[in-house]
């Protein structure tokens, strides 16, 4: 299933997700537990596929009970987010409760969507920010949610996928330079993501 499109077919009808809502959440939980990085004091990176994608899809729906006109709009948001099967895909989130201090802190990561990496062995793939919409202000101001795609070659995924490469996640804005390793548990789930 990794990389086929979200259509709306996979929706499930509203009043079977609210039935079946504890239990989705819980085992959705459980699938992005080692789907999650982070990379300094405020960034973490949500990796998704298909089922995280189709979760945020019904969620959306049941929050805002926008009903089957909402449908489409959501799809045309969110499907684009599911990986191809030759790339990684992952939500990044500047987490900074309290609110005074992540005013401050997003006023100076303007741009910070091109300066995510992820090096492999060496190699490094450039991070592909989703431009649905400007999420920089013209003063410099991030937004606190980015979407990435990492493209990947032949040679990325298996080096990806060799026992021991070490994969190293990267921010490199003036104002939050930081890396993180991958670590096994995380890679091992993340390489089901390839086709």
């Amino acid at each position: 299933m990794t990389g086929a499109a979200i259509t709306r077919d996979d929706i499930m009808p509203i009043e079977d997700y609210v039935r079946r809502r504890k239990d989705y959440r819980r085992r959705l939980i459980d699938l992005k537990r080692h789907r999650r990085v982070e990379v300094g004091p405020y960034a973490t990176f949500y990796f998704e596929n298909r089922v995280t994608i189709l979760g945020q899809i019904q969620e959306m729906l049941y929050i805002e009970r926008g009903g089957e006109e909402q449908i489409a709009g959501e799809l045309e948001a969110y499907a684009p987010l599911v990986p191809n099967g030759r790339e990684l895909v992952a939500t990044l989130m500047l987490e900074i409760p309290e609110e005074r201090r992540r005013r401050q802190v997003l006023a100076g990561l303007g741009g910070i969507e091109d300066t995510v990496t992820m090096g492999v062995e060496g190699l490094v793939i450039q991070a592909v920010a989703e431009r649905d919409v400007e999420r920089t202000t013209a003063d410099g101001k991030t937004s606190s949610v980015h979407f990435l795609h990492f493209p990947f070659t032949d040679e990325h995924v298996a080096l990806f996928r060799r026992p021991g490469a070490a994969v190293v996640l990267g921010i490199a804005h003036p104002a939050y330079g930081h890396m993180a390793i991958l670590p096994d548990t995380v890679k091992t789930v993340l390489a089901g993501d390839f086709a």
